[in-house]
């Protein structure tokens, strides 16, 4: 039987930035994953927008570090990703929308976001192209970008591998062995891995891994659909973000790619639950509209593909991350709620200070905020 420091279930968007964090720390890792290759769950199906634009300390901080690791990383890895730092803007057409984004930027602020409001007219001196008739401006940050996720994913994967990461590929794990309420090491369909922590990143699946330990972890999938066109000539810097409510959604996002196709998400209203990844015919007629409204521009371009994905959620829109208080050496980091690429590379480090016992201050505070113990109340703004 093979013997590891850490064994991590799950290759995705959490699993993999961890397992290089950990393997540059010295940790003996395995990474183990049902599937065929790593990113191959929610991981492939993210649109690659990195923000910290959230409503609480925990996520910002993780989003700023993902962001610092994200812009530098051709200049220390020598990987190109396709980054581009343009920002994030939320826009406004009515009154309870600017008061819920204005009511947010005292905290984004404090925690470091260069964030602000702006008018009408600075708004569109930002984006030229957006519908001025009824705006009445929004938020705008300079924090943020958006890179290639195939390319991140397989530039960290690369380095994961290099600093000694072990990855096992279509491998379902079926036991997690506890012995006198501690972890002593994962069982698959083809083999067993001693090991004296778990960690479990699998996603929408985490709840059947929690399972395997006693525990029902509260993460349930829910659908988003994304797609995207031919690539154009650039007219779009920032990652724009809609908030408003609208028949069959909550909001919706799109952003120009440094290679100039124009890739788009919404958020579903009321929730679509379930592992069904099968794109509909609704998805592209409702956020066509949405987007032709707010950018006409847009109405010209042409869509190439849709798709849908997985969104782990939990009951208050955050993640679970820290240790499990029933299982000794059970670890999760799971619930991501479809934000995984955007905190992934920020979690993986502070995962590694969890395990190695070097948490700072503001550590001890995210992990708090994040527990998985904790009581749900209300739903992250921002989510």
């Amino acid at each position: 039987m093979s013997s590891y420091d850490l064994i991590i279930i799950g290759a995705g968007s959490i699993g993999t930035p961890t397992a290089m964090a950990m393997a540059q720390a010295g940790v003996n890792v395995l990474v183990l994953d049902r599937l065929a290759s790593h990113g191959q769950g929610s991981h492939k199906a993210a649109i690659g927008g990195i923000r910290a634009t959230h409503s609480g300390p925990a996520k910002i901080r993780l989003g700023l570090r993902t962001i610092e690791i994200a812009s530098a990383w051709e200049e220390i890895y020598g990987h190109d990703i396709e980054w581009r730092r343009g920002g994030y803007i939320f826009v406004a057409f009515r009154e309870a929308e600017e008061e819920a984004l204005r009511e947010m930027l005292p905290t984004q602020q404090a925690y470091g976001l260069n964030i602000d409001w702006h008018n009408r007219e600075e708004l569109l001196q930002i984006v030229p192209d957006l519908n001025p008739d009824g705006l009445r401006g929004g938020t705008f940050s300079s924090n943020g970008g958006h890179c290639s996720t195939l390319l991140l994913g397989h530039a960290v994967y690369d380095i994961a591998k290099c600093a000694g990461a072990v990855f096992r590929y279509n491998e379902r794990v079926t036991g997690i062995v506890v012995k006198r309420g501690r972890v002593k090491g994962v069982k698959t369909d083809r083999g067993k891995y001693s090991a004296d922590l778990v960690l479990n990143v699998a996603g929408a699946w985490a709840r059947e891994i929690g399972e395997l330990v006693g525990l029902d972890h509260p993460v349930d999938p829910e659908a988003h659909e994304g797609g995207i066109t031919e690539p154009v000539a650039r007219f779009i810097d920032p990652l724009v973000v809609d908030i408003r409510p609208a028949s069959g959604s909550a909001n919706y996002y799109f952003f120009q790619l440094a290679t100039g196709q124009v890739v788009f998400c919404i958020t579903p209203q009321p929730s679509i639950w379930g592992f069904d990844r099968r794109e509909t015919s609704a998805f592209l007629p409702m956020v066509a509209q949405r987007m032709v409204g707010l950018i006409p521009r847009l109405a010209h371009i042409r869509v190439r593909r849709t798709w849908r994905g997985l969104y782990p959620m939990t009951p208050d829109g955050s993640p679970l991350v820290g240790r499990s208080e029933e299982v000794s050496g059970y670890l999760m980091a799971i619930g991501m709620c479809g934000q995984g690429f955007m905190l992934g590379l920020g979690l993986g480090e502070l995962l590694v200070r969890m395990v190695t016992d070097t948490l700072t201050v503001e550590d001890h505070e995210t992990l708090n905020i994040l527990s998985p113990s904790r009581v749900f109340q209300g739903q992250e703004t921002l989510k």
